[in-house]
């Protein structure tokens, strides 16, 4: 058992500290609801001053937002219950569809927004005159836990995020020395592999929500510049180390007569240099001073152009290209480490490539559209059942429906954090019954209500920062909280509180029957649906339909690998779907690269290369079509060994003599040469053997 930290101690009791101004200032000016002060403080708080501030600055837009539509909607649909409940549904699935949308911690204003509607709409359905002085009120007792929050959480030992996000990156360094290391040396399957593979793309996703924070962090532009340039070279180097593994692996299998000379030294020097500990200020130089002479060896370790004729020195020069690339990236992500721990210093990028500067994201609206179609059917049938039945403490329930279903609307497999609110509201129902019956009564003085809630109070909030208890103490803190009702004046009635929270309860209960029976399914559904969805796309880099940015459609696929990786269990089969979805990105960059050269080439490799490119376009679009990765056709394969040889022929290696090949030829057909081979490798891994000469050509 790992015992809370001195800094989980300090959190809970500042936030403590701070839910209790925020109930005694709402106690003070009489507001109706003062316990949804000390329940908001709860609801916005984080270890992180930046985290805190950002939520708390959205949670305000987002209920004023949601108090707004209410106040609107209220007094027009009122008289018509069944309209009404189709009305908050159509509000609750729009704003989660926007909310789901946004992976930034603004988010969370439309995802408030979404559920407060319920809130103040559905306990205003008896009285629609006094929706107003309800959502004027729930918007004044919000924001006064929010300043609460804020300024305690500020002034009090504030804890930057800035140091969170290096500790992270650190710890992703920590995984991709080792990934890089195992690749380095030939190996790319293992269930350890796996696991560091997974951890890369889980510390990456996870630092985009960090980064939206961090502006409100004190942290300037440039530093908050610098930390997504670092976190877009985190992503780069993934699918860098597996187009460098197949190149490798390929010299390795060819055996020790293929094996070029003091290539076993450079890559054994370059994993040492991967391992090192992370740089200083002082020792940064050093750092690079070691990568320009890794680079200088691989520049001279190039094959003459004569030699990349044959498939060993095609396949050197490939993998030394591709691990330039890979020394170019970590160096980046070295220095701007080191500039956005010191909050200073200038940088030069090494890796500098026309993949860079996209911004798009990919987001699976299939899903995403079910999600909330899901969410709002369900707040339809729980208002029917609702007015059906005529429940009069119905509102509760369904109000605690559509905020369950809200929460968790964009997660594959909802149905267990819900039952998780169910349980902690459960708790929190009998923690509040304890306290309402049989501690308060005996409570004559803020002072003395402040020591009887503190024990429970901070020993549950030492509990909140810890991912795998955040959700669940967080919901026990904020439902007892509410659930007290803590007025001015001590009021309690048994069979009150028995019914309203009762109907709290059913509504999750119902909310947790809803989710499991209308999403069965998981993980492996939203994979299949990505890899689908992957394939169309690499299909379309290699067709000759335009694309508007091939920057955006190459980030667009980068972020869809990263959300795929974690949904993939990990494993050491070396034909896993995780594996094969860095083939896929691979293939699709090495198409996108074949479309810009292809106009820069001469003779016939041009139309070699379409007639490839055309084959590639084929197969990816049967394995979109059948919803299944097919047997790749060989004479793809034949397809592209005919076009590297038209490559090295007629741009590299010119057969006459008298028509010396230009230098731009040469650059141009080299990369050329390093896509085919990319293609040819990722492709068929299993075939490495030296590809078959084309046939002559007949002549006339």
């Amino acid at each position: 058992m790992v015992y809370p930290t001195l800094r989980d101690w300090l959190f809970s009791v500042k936030t403590f500290a701070a839910a209790m101004l925020a109930l005694y200032l709402a106690l003070k000016l009489e507001l109706p609801r003062p316990y949804w002060a000390m329940a908001t403080v709860y609801i916005v708080s984080n270890p992180f001053v930046g985290a805190t501030r950002s939520k708390a600055l959205y949670r305000a837009l987002g209920t004023a937002l949601g108090a707004s539509a209410a106040v609107l909607l209220v007094p027009p649909f009122v008289e018509s219950p069944y309209l009404f409940s189709v009305v908050v549904a159509l509000w609750t699935g729009a704003l989660l569809y926007l909310a789901i949308s946004n992976r930034t911690a603004s988010n969370y204003v439309f995802m408030l927004a979404a559920y407060t509607l319920s809130i103040i709409a559905f306990p205003s359905v008896t009285n629609p005159d006094g929706v107003f002085d309800l959502a004027l009120s729930r918007f004044e007792e919000i924001t006064l836990g929010i300043v609460c929050a804020s300024v305690i959480g500020s002034s009090l030992f504030p804890s930057r995020l800035a140091p969170t996000i290096i500790e992270r990156t650190d710890a992703w360094f920590r995984d991709a020395a080792f990934y890089s290391t195992e690749t380095l040396s030939g190996r790319i399957a293992g269930a350890a592999i796996s696991a560091a593979r997974q951890r890369l793309a889980g510390t990456t996703n996870a630092l985009e929500l960090l980064l939206s924070q961090l502006a409100y962090d004190h942290t300037r532009p440039d530093i908050l510049a610098r930390a997504r340039e670092l976190r877009g070279r985190m992503q780069l180097l993934l699918p860098l180390m597996s187009a460098l593994a197949d190149p490798l692996i390929a010299l390795y299998e060819s055996g020790q007569q293929s094996w070029p000379e003091g290539l076993t030294s450079l890559l054994d020097d370059t994993i040492k240099w991967f391992n090192l500990p992370l740089p200083d200020a002082n020792h940064i130089n050093e750092h690079e001073r070691l990568a320009d002479a890794l680079r200088a060896r691989i520049v001279a370790m190039q094959p003459p152009a004569a030699a990349l004729a044959s498939w060993d020195g095609a396949l050197l020069s490939s993998a030394l290209w591709r691990l330039k690339q890979v020394i170019d990236v970590w160096q980046d992500c070295r220095a701007l480490r080191v500039i956005i721990s010191r909050e200073e210093g200038t940088w030069r990028p090494r890796f500098r490539h026309w993949r860079l500067g996209g911004t798009e994201q990919f987001f699976d609206r299939g899903i995403m559209l079910f999600s909330t179609v899901s969410a709002g059917l369900a707040v339809v049938l729980a208002c029917a059942l609702w007015i059906s039945s005529g429940w009069a403490d119905g509102a509760g329930a369904v109000t605690l429906a559509a905020v369950a279903c809200c929460f968790f609307a964009s997660l594959d497999e909802p149905a267990p954090l819900v039952f998780k609110f169910f349980w902690a509201t459960g708790v929190a129902v009998i923690a509040a019954g304890l306290y309402l019956f049989a501690v308060l009564p005996n409570v004559h003085d803020f002072t003395m209500l402040v020591i009887l809630f503190a024990a429970p109070f901070i020993l549950v909030g030492t509990l909140i920062p810890r991912p795998q208890f955040n959700v669940a103490t967080m919901l026990v803190a904020v439902n007892t909280a509410t659930f007290i009702s803590i007025q001015s004046a001590y009021e309690a009635d048994f069979l009150v509180f028995l019914n309203s929270n009762l109907a709290g309860l059913a509504g999750l209960l119902y909310a947790y029957l809803w989710t499991r029976v209308t999403r069965p399914f998981g993980a492996e559904f939203a994979a299949s649906r990505l890899l689908r969805s992957s394939w169309a796309d690499v299909a379309l880099t290699a067709s000759t339909r335009p694309i508007d940015d091939p920057r955006n459609l190459a980030a667009r696929m980068l972020d869809r690998l990263m959300q795929l990786i974690p949904r993939l269990a990990a494993t050491d089969d070396n034909r896993h779907p995780s594996i094969e979805s860095f083939r896929d990105l691979r293939i699709a960059f090495n198409a996108l690269d074949l479309r810009r050269l292809t106009r820069k080439l001469n003779g016939d490799a041009p139309a070699a290369i379409d007639h490839v490119l055309d084959g590639v376009r084929r197969y990816y679009e049967g394995c979109a079509i059948g919803r299944a990765r097919t047997q790749v056709p060989e004479d793809l394969r034949t397809s592209i060994d005919t076009a590297v040889a038209r490559v090295t022929a007629h741009g590299i290696v010119t057969p006459d003599p008298a028509s010396p090949v230009l230098p731009g030829s040469v650059r141009h057909s080299r990369d050329a040469l390093h896509a085919l081979i990319g293609l040819r490798l990722s492709l068929f891994p299993a075939t490495l053997s030296a590809p078959t000469p084309p046939e002559p050509e007949a002549t006339a």
